[in-house]
């Protein structure tokens, strides 16, 4: 699965849990959450756009940084 990283205007453990909230609700994903640097990776089936449309439904600014590779 290709592992997408987005940029998330996250600044608190509340907008956090607000992207675990939708991720969730729209399954099918795996992700990480980088608070300190606003970031949330996510390894998903879901093309980009919904991934994006779906985070950006915390009412948060988000944006699509690239794939990023297998570590």
């Amino acid at each position: 699965m290709p592992k997408h990283e987005f940029f998330v205007d996250m600044t608190c453990e509340g907008c956090s849990n607000a992207v675990t909230r939708v991720l969730h609700r729209l399954g099918g994903v795996s992700f990480d959450i980088d608070l300190p640097n606003k970031k949330v990776y996510i390894d998903s089936e879901h093309n980009v756009d919904t991934l994006l449309e779906t985070l950006k439904k915390t009412g948060k600014n988000a944006s699509y940084l690239g794939e990023k590779s297998a570590q």
